[in-house]
């Protein structure tokens, strides 16, 4: 079991923000559960779709009711065309999170929740949406290429894959992102999470709530490091060479990303899941050197500094074996935690209390304003 830390207290760390029925981090199994169900649990058994349903209505589904929950999203992938004339009048240049911002932000115009009663439904959509829409700015804006996002494919990570690649995937490709989507689906009290249910506390649509999660997640000391894992490690030669970088980056101390984490004392538990995937992307490519090189990183780092792996360390080589651009590996995190987020909005609607800590003053003791001709 991964242990949670002992927490200072700093950034609100160890402190008491909320009660939720999601997840635990840290405390029971192997350090993450989604509704009592160990994340190893789940990646290992079920479909991404199966674990949205169980974050979003509280239990696993049956085959009927997956059947069903799955033949819904289907249904939901087009685009809207004023939401396909936005993101093409995004430049390439932007950063994808942006456009996942302004995308959710731009279908909220378009589809506006307009009571809690449709809370579901609009999630729904933007699970089903989500996938397509920034593969279709990437593909235009890289590519010029207008890519149809009602494809066959038949669950989300198979959707993703084809409207990045504009064709099947494989049958491990799409294991692989089915694993990860589950990985990343839920996080108790991270700081987008909080964004979101600090948002809906006030009564905002879903849209405002996700749209505000995804600015919290752009950040790079949330959701970006899988990406500076990558660029990280495709900078080393090989594993000699990762070593000798990462001990000169030690003594400089720099900051080193994919390392360590704010809750868990000893191990993420969802690093072996994708490090295991990892090393099968790897041997299915012919070509182990990111795998080799993220495992001599891995070594050196607990060797010197007792760090271990988080989610987004060995998530780097995986996407980057099934051919993912880096700038796109924070924008799945996006199609992943939206179920997360969207349940705690969901969860923090049915008993909100408007989220308003107080603040400990620092600032000048009481002062009186004086005549403009005497101020220094």
């Amino acid at each position: 079991m991964a242990n949670a830390k002992e927490l200072s207290g700093a950034g609100l760390r160890g402190q008491i923000a909320g009660k939720t029925a999601l997840s635990t981090v840290g405390k029971t199994g192997s350090g993450l559960t989604y509704r009592g169900y160990d994340v190893k649990d789940l990646a290992a058994h079920c479909e991404f779709e199966e674990v949205a349903y169980l974050i979003l209505k509280g239990k696993l589904p049956n085959s009927s009711e997956l059947a069903a929950y799955k033949t819904k999203l289907t249904a939901m992938r087009s685009l809207p065309a004023a939401l396909k004339a936005v993101l093409e009048l995004i430049p390439a240049t932007a950063h994808p999170m942006d456009v996942m911002r302004t995308g959710c932000s731009m279908l909220g115009n378009l589809e506006t929740e307009q009571s809690f009663a449709e809370q579901q439904d609009a999630t729904d959509r933007l699970l089903a949406i989500f996938p397509g829409l920034i593969n279709y700015w990437y593909n235009f804006s890289h590519k010029g290429i207008r890519i149809d996002v009602d494809t066959p494919a038949e669950s989300i990570a198979e959707q993703f894959l084809w409207t990045l690649h504009g064709e099947k995937p494989t049958a491990l490709h799409t294991e692989v992102m089915q694993a990860s989507l589950i990985l990343y689906a839920e996080h108790e009290f991270n700081a987008s999470t909080f964004t979101a249910r600090v948002c809906a506390s006030t009564l905002s649509d879903m849209h405002s709530c996700i749209t505000g999660a995804i600015g919290s997640l752009r950040g790079p000391l949330h959701g970006g490091a899988n990406e500076a894992a990558m660029e990280l490690i495709e900078k080393m030669q090989n594993p000699e060479h990762a070593e000798t970088e990462l001990l000169g980056m030690l003594a400089r101390k720099d900051k080193i990303m994919g390392f360590g984490h704010a809750i868990y004392a000893e191990s993420d538990p969802r690093n072996a899941v994708i490090k295991a995937w990892s090393e099968k992307l790897a041997q299915a490519n012919g070509d182990t050197m990111l795998y080799d090189i993220s495992v001599r990183c891995e070594a050196v780092m607990w060797r010197e500094k007792k760090l271990f792996c988080n989610a987004d360390f060995f998530h780097a080589s995986a996407y980057n074996y099934m051919g993912i651009p880096t700038k796109l590996f924070t924008p799945i995190f996006v199609c992943s935690r939206l179920t997360g987020w969207a349940a705690h909005v969901m969860e923090q609607r049915a008993d909100n209390r408007i989220i308003r800590p107080s603040a400990e003053y620092i600032g000048e003791e009481p002062r009186v304003v004086g005549p403009i001709a005497e101020r220094q």
